[in-house]
This record gives C-alpha cells, sequence and structure tokens, in this order.
C-alpha cells in the first residue's frame, strides 16, 4: 500500500488549465497499481512558503510526499528582467540577491517536509514557453538560479529529483506559457509514479528522473 501526496503549485493542481481533460491527478490515478492511492494538496498559485500551510492536512496514511514549486516565486520576480543596470556585474549581484532569498524559503521548506517524517521528492522548475524568444530566454535563464538552489539541496539531502525541464520539453505539453496541459501532465504523473517505484528512499542518495 502507498499513498502519494502532492504539494506545492499548479504544476500538480492544473485541473483549470486543461478544459475538461484529465489534469495531474487524473493521470495519476489512472495508472496507479492496485493497493496505490494519491491526494492533491498543491494549490495553484501556491509559492514556496505555502508548502508549510499544505503540510498541516497531509494524513497519516501518507507514504511518499511530492512537492513541485517555485515557479510562482520566479513570476513574482520577474520584474528584475527589466531592471536597468550598468553592467553585467551589477545585473548578476541582482539575480544573485534573487537566489538567496529563494534558497533562504527553499530551505524553510525543506526543514519542515523533514518533519512530517515522510520519504518526498522534489521538482525542478521547467522552462516557461513564453512566445517572444528573448524573454524566452530572459526566464529561462533566470530560472537556473532557482534550480541550482533546488538541486544543490536535494543532492546536500540525499533526496530524489523529477526533473520537469526534461519531462516538459515539448510545447505540446503545455496549456499556456506556464501551465501544463493534458499531455504534460501525464508525463509527470507517469515519471511521478516511475520515481515512487524505482527509488530506494532508505539509501538517502540522490537521483534524476524524468
Amino acid at each position: 500500500m502507498k499513498h502519494i501526496v502532492l504539494l506545492g503549485d499548479s504544476i500538480f493542481d492544473n485541473q483549470a488549465y486543461v478544459n475538461g481533460g484529465m489534469d495531474v491527478l487524473a493521470h495519476l490515478n489512472s495508472i496507479l497499481p492496485s493497493g496505490y492511492s494519491a491526494t492533491l494538496l498543491a494549490v495553484d498559485g501556491s509559492i514556496t512558503t505555502n508548502v508549510a500551510e499544505q503540510l498541516v492536512n497531509v494524513p497519516e496514511t501518507a507514504t511518499h510526499l511530492v512537492v513541485s514549486v517555485g515557479g510562482n516565486d520566479g513570476l513574482g520576480r520577474v520584474d528584475i528582467l527589466q531592471k536597468p543596470s550598468v553592467s553585467v556585474g551589477a545585473s548578476l549581484e541582482q539575480l544573485a540577491a534573487m537566489r538567496s532569498e529563494f534558497s533562504g524559503k527553499y530551505t524553510q521548506m525543506l526543514n519542515a517536509l523533514s518533519r512530517r517524517g515522510k520519504p518526498f521528492a522534489v521538482c525542478t522548475v521547467y522552462d516557461p514557453r513564453f512566445p517572444d524568444p528573448v524573454m524566452q530566454r530572459l526566464a529561462t535563464t533566470a530560472l537556473n538560479f532557482f534550480n541550482d538552489c533546488i538541486i544543490r539541496e536535494a543532492a546536500f539531502r540525499g533526496l530524489p529529483v523529477l526533473d520537469l525541464r526534461l519531462i516538459c520539453s515539448e510545447a505540446g505539453d503545455y496549456a499556456n506559457a506556464i501551465e501544463p496541459g493534458v499531455a504534460g501532465g501525464r508525463k509527470i504523473a507517469t515519471s511521478i509514479l516511475k520515481l515512487i517505484e524505482q527509488h530506494n528512499f532508505t539509501q538517502g542518495r540522490t537521483a534524476i528522473f524524468w
């Protein structure tokens, strides 16, 4: 018996973006083996600090937690891409400050997850699909600072990682510039189940799944 709980933002809570199609939870439930179950606690629009609120509702029957968060933290700092700068160094300093702020919040979230005493996995923030090529390059580059925090912390703690950048790699995986559609949701759900079934959580070793 395994009970998977999904935490975080609209990467998992994407029902509003699939036009009546199957969302991540529906896809996951459709492929779960007998005896498995899944619960969605992720909430569209959540940022890293909101995960602590979601953890309050994790059922005691939960055996594994999976969290995908950080994209909305990035959206909240999209203004940094438009700020004037006198040099490349000054721009990097602004990005470094953004990274440091996110890192502190993400570390606190992981500490809260650890206190639940249940095996858990984290997800990277996937690349957006902005139609403007300049905005796409800027956003993808800036998100690398967030993903660096996520992967570093995962490696330090020996956590498995779902790399959503590799999972949702095609335009058809997206419902819009930042939300997963039906196809993307299917890929995410398949990867979640693969991680839960294949990863040995007792070894404390980091592995990347996609």
